[in-house]
C-alpha cells in the first residue's frame, strides 16, 4: 500500500498499513492534477500508479442532532424531507459551493414498482435539498449490474433526477482510476471517477433481500463505485464490505424503504416479492442504520450478518442501535 511495493518476505501489518494510508492522504488530489495536465501534452505518458487515500466525507458529530431518524408513513419526497429535518437540516451536510455526489442504486434493469432501484421521487427530493443548501454541482451516478442506460431509464432516476437540477452520469469505462483502498479482499481495483472528486457524498440505498448477506443495505451499495469484475468479490463478500466502508466514508446514509424487496433480492422482478413500508431512515453511522433495518424487516442479528460485526469492530458505527439517540417520526 506504501507508495513502494511492499517486500513479500516482511509485509507490513495492517497497523502500519492503515497509518500509511492516512499518511497518503493529499496524494489524490495531486495524482489527478498530474493526470489532468499530462493528458493535454503530445508525448503519451506512462501510467500514474494507483491512488492511495481514504475518502471521508464524514461531518463532525454534534450532540443536538440524533444518529440515526425512522420517518415512516408518508411519501418519499415528505420521508426524506422530515428525515433530513430531523439530523439538522441537509444545510448542516452540505455547504456553499460542495460538488455533491448521490449514490443511490441503479443497478437493475427494473421499474420503481419492483423495488430493486432506489425510488426516483427520494433521489430527486436529495437533488433538490443540495441545491437549497447552496451546492456547486449535484451529481446522481451509479456504476450498473445491467446495461446502464436501461437501468437510469427505467428505474424512473434518470428522469427525476435532471429534473431537480442534477447532473446524471452514466458509467463511462473511460472515467475510472485505478485506487489502493487499503482493504483485506480489495487491494487495487478501478474505480468510477465522480466519487474519488466530490466534496460530499450521499449514499441512497434500498432496502432490500440479498441471498449472500440476508439483507442489502448501505454498505453493500459501495459495490456500486467499482467497476471490474464485481462477483469475484462475493466469495469473501462481508470482507469486502468492510474493505469498501473503510475506504468510503459517507456525509449521510438515506436508506429508502418505501418499498423493499422482501425476498429474491437483490434483482427482483415479481411484485409478489415486494412490500410497501412508506419508510426512510437516515443517519450517520452507516453500521447502526444497517443493523436497525436489517432487525426490522428481515429479524436478522449482527451475529447472522458477519460484515456488520466486522465493520463495528474497525469503529465504523455501533450494531447496537437501542443505545444510539434515534429520532422516530410517524406523518399519519
Amino acid at each position: 500500500m506504501a507508495g513502494e511495493p511492499a517486500n513479500p518476505s516482511n509485509p507490513l501489518t495492517r497497523r502500519e498499513a492503515m497509518l500509511q494510508l492516512l499518511r497518503l492522504g493529499g496524494i489524490a488530489a495531486s495524482a489527478a492534477g498530474a493526470g489532468y495536465w499530462l493528458s493535454g501534452r503530445s508525448v503519451r505518458p506512462v501510467p500514474a500508479p494507483a491512488e492511495q487515500a481514504r475518502r471521508d466525507h464524514r461531518i463532525a458529530d454534534d450532540d443536538q442532532w440524533p444518529k440515526l431518524t425512522v420517518v415512516q408513513n408518508g411519501e418519499p419526497r415528505t420521508l426524506v424531507r422530515k428525515a433530513l429535518e430531523n439530523l439538522g437540516g441537509m444545510s448542516r451536510f452540505v455547504g456553499r459551493q460542495d460538488v455533491v455526489v448521490i449514490k443511490p442504486n441503479i443497478a437493475w434493469d427494473r421499474t420503481p414498482e419492483q423495488a430493486a432501484n432506489t425510488n426516483p421521487e427520494a433521489v430527486a427530493e436529495v437533488v433538490r435539498q443540495c441545491w437549497q443548501a447552496g451546492a456547486k454541482r449535484v451529481i446522481v451516478t451509479d456504476v450498473s449490474c445491467n446495461e446502464p442506460r436501461r437501468c437510469f431509464m427505467r428505474s424512473g432516476i434518470q428522469a427525476a433526477a435532471r429534473t431537480a437540477g442534477a447532473e446524471v452520469v452514466l458509467p463511462n469505462p473511460e472515467l475510472f482510476r485505478e485506487v489502493e483502498l487499503g482493504g483485506v479482499v480489495l487491494k487495487t481495483w478501478p474505480v468510477f471517477t465522480p466519487f474519488l472528486e466530490a466534496d460530499k457524498i450521499i449514499n441512497m440505498p434500498i432496502a432490500k433481500h440479498h441471498e449472500l448477506t440476508g439483507a442489502t443495505l448501505g454498505m453493500k451499495n459501495w459495490y456500486g463505485i467499482l467497476g471490474g469484475e464485481r462477483n469475484r468479490l462475493h466469495q469473501q463478500i462481508h470482507q469486502s464490505l468492510v474493505d469498501l466502508a473503510s475506504f468510503m466514508l459517507p456525509t449521510v446514509t438515506i436508506l429508502d424503504a418505501y418499498r423493499i424487496l422482501v425476498r429474491n433480492g437483490p434483482t427482483g422482478g415479481n411484485l409478489e416479492d415486494v412490500a410497501q413500508k412508506k419508510t426512510v431512515l437516515a443517519g450517520t453511522d452507516p453500521v447502526a442504520l444497517d443493523a436497525w433495518a436489517a432487525k426490522a424487516w428481515w429479524n436478522l442479528d449482527p451475529e447472522h450478518m458477519p460484515y456488520l460485526q466486522m465493520a463495528a469492530s474497525h469503529g465504523l458505527g455501533t450494531t447496537d442501535f437501542d443505545t444510539l439517540p434515534v429520532r422516530v417520526t410517524q406523518l399519519s
